[in-house]
């Protein structure tokens, strides 16, 4: 999705019609809970844009009113909620060992999913597999009646930032592949907003998007899974994602730690995937490519040969969380992605190598927040259905 939008002239008035419209949506969701005056207090806007916009976004389903409160002495102020019960976005994601899709509401809350635990295969018979999972979803009674407002689909590569088009994606080996002409092929029905991300950018925007209350400036969420990834988001009320010039801005398990190292999937030596990541645990700990990799290993921490390899990519995991901290010094981690399952073993050894030098280069003492996401079975999915959500914000 666009990190921003700009205006086609100086005060062009869609513009600043897009422009309240998503600042009054954000505060809301930030804030639940507050009135219109508060919103204009907050944002700075006059209170009869305020009134305007509210009325229209609450006219077309996205926010609510709720309780009526006296405000020091002055009139008393409806309450504002984003109205949960209306709309619902629809995210997926195309891991390399399964397929997720989920319904999302205006709240960020979960209302369906589906899912699928077979590894893709090529990108058309994928997409025509994705569709009907999207199609089941759909069906589902608790969001069959509820205009949707689009559909993310979330990739394990990176996707060029100039057109929705996945540039590669090592562990399938697919190269660019316009996955969104291929799904759409499949899908007859209208779906609003339609976009297409890297799975961890989508996994950070839905960490960043959905948090109640003042956001962190930035965040960086390390996707560790069959591959590594990671996504960077920052900005209160437009979340900006950096992309880069071919939209390679987060491809840190491409980075090479080991210089004429192991051979990685993406063809080069020496990459941190080769250090960390679910497909070189399988080679390297004799894994069956069908056999769950967390139940597999997580039953055989009596040998050492196991424990050992798992703490080793545990430190090569907090040499880039290290790495991270000092290249794009974001002000919180958030860790997710399959390989969390493994729990303490890889874990425990990955936070004590980031906490022991995180402060090694400017000598203090303030430390940067991490986060650990246990279960991130839907976090990329969820994070697509948020984009889907902050893309509609604009558009609506």
């Amino acid at each position: 999705m666009p990190n921003h939008f700009t205006p086609h002239a100086a005060g062009d008035l869609n513009y600043l019609k897009s422009l309240n419209r998503s600042t009054i949506l954000s505060t809301v969701r930030r804030y639940p809970g507050l009135s219109r005056a508060d919103i204009a207090l907050r944002t700075g806007l006059t209170k009869a844009t305020v009134g305007s916009v509210v009325n229209a976004l609450s006219d077309s389903g996205w926010l609510r009113e709720g309780e009526l409160h006296a405000r020091g002495g002055g009139r008393p102020g409806r309450s504002l909620y984003l109205d949960g019960e209306h709309h619902v976005m629809l995210g997926a994601e195309v891991g390399v060992k399964g397929l997720r899709v989920v319904a999302c509401n205006l709240q960020g809350e979960l209302l369906a999913s589906q899912r699928l635990d077979d590894s893709p295969t090529t990108p058309a018979q994928t997409a025509a597999v994705l569709a009907r999972l999207i199609e089941a979803l759909r069906g589902d009674p608790a969001i069959a009646t509820r205009p949707c407002l689009g559909l993310g689909v979330a990739l394990p590569g990176p996707v060029a930032p100039q057109a929705p088009i996945l540039r590669l994606a090592p562990n399938l080996g697919w190269v660019d592949v316009d996955f969104l002409a291929l799904l759409r092929a499949e899908l007859d029905w209208p779906a609003g907003v339609w976009l297409l991300d890297n799975e961890a950018n989508a996994a950070a925007f839905g960490e960043f998007y959905f948090i109640e209350g003042a956001p962190p400036e930035s965040i960086a969420y390390l996707s560790a899974g069959s591959g590594i990834g990671c996504g960077v988001v920052s900005g209160e009320h437009f979340p900006v994602i950096p992309r880069g010039h071919q939209g390679l801005v987060g491809e840190i398990g491409h980075t090479v730690l080991v210089a004429e190292g192991a051979r990685c999937h993406c063809g080069n030596h020496g990459c941190a995937e080769t250090l960390v990541s679910g497909w070189m645990l399988r080679e390297s700990l004799g894994v069956e490519a069908d056999a769950s990799l967390s139940a597999s290993l997580l039953a055989r921490l009596d040998e050492p040969e196991v424990r050992a390899a798992l703490a080793r990519a545990g430190r090569a995991l907090g040499l880039l969380m290290l790495n991270l901290h000092h290249t794009l010094n974001p002000s919180m981690l958030i860790l997710g992605g399959s390989l969390m399952r493994l729990g303490e073993p890889l874990v425990a050894p990955a936070l004590a190598y980031f906490d022991a030098h995180q402060n090694d280069l400017l000598r203090q003492t303030q430390r940067v927040p991490v986060k650990v996401v246990e279960d991130s079975t839907f976090t990329a999915a969820r994070g697509a259905a948020a984009q889907v959500m902050a893309r509609a914000a604009i558009e609506v």
